[in-house]
């Protein structure tokens, strides 16, 4: 079995490293519209944001107890999605060569 050229394999780490970039903008993103919503949030629904859930407002309730799991999920995915970026790019790789 052959090994890639230094040539496929710069072009093989960009192709990666440009989908994982894609994905940590896109995690990012979503961390982002959570920070900044539950403000917005507490702004213009402040009846809605004052709701009790399980003897909590609302807003402490998303901040304090349901943010921290929010930002798991997030990481989860993340590192869930970027292995299979690598598989996928060494399976096709693979089949290159």
């Amino acid at each position: 079995m052959a090994l890639p050229s230094g040539q496929q394999r710069t072009a093989f780490l960009h192709y990666l490293m440009a989908q994982q970039l894609r994905l940590s903008i896109f995690c990012a993103l979503t961390f982002l519209v959570v920070l900044l919503g539950l403000p917005l949030a507490n702004y213009f629904l402040p009846d809605l944001m004052a709701t009790r859930v399980f003897g909590f407002t609302l807003t402490w309730f998303v901040l304090g107890i349901a943010f921290f799991p929010f930002v798991w999920v997030i990481s989860y995915y993340f590192i869930r999605r970027s292995l299979a970026l690598e598989a996928e790019e060494v399976s096709k790789a693979s089949n290159k060569i």
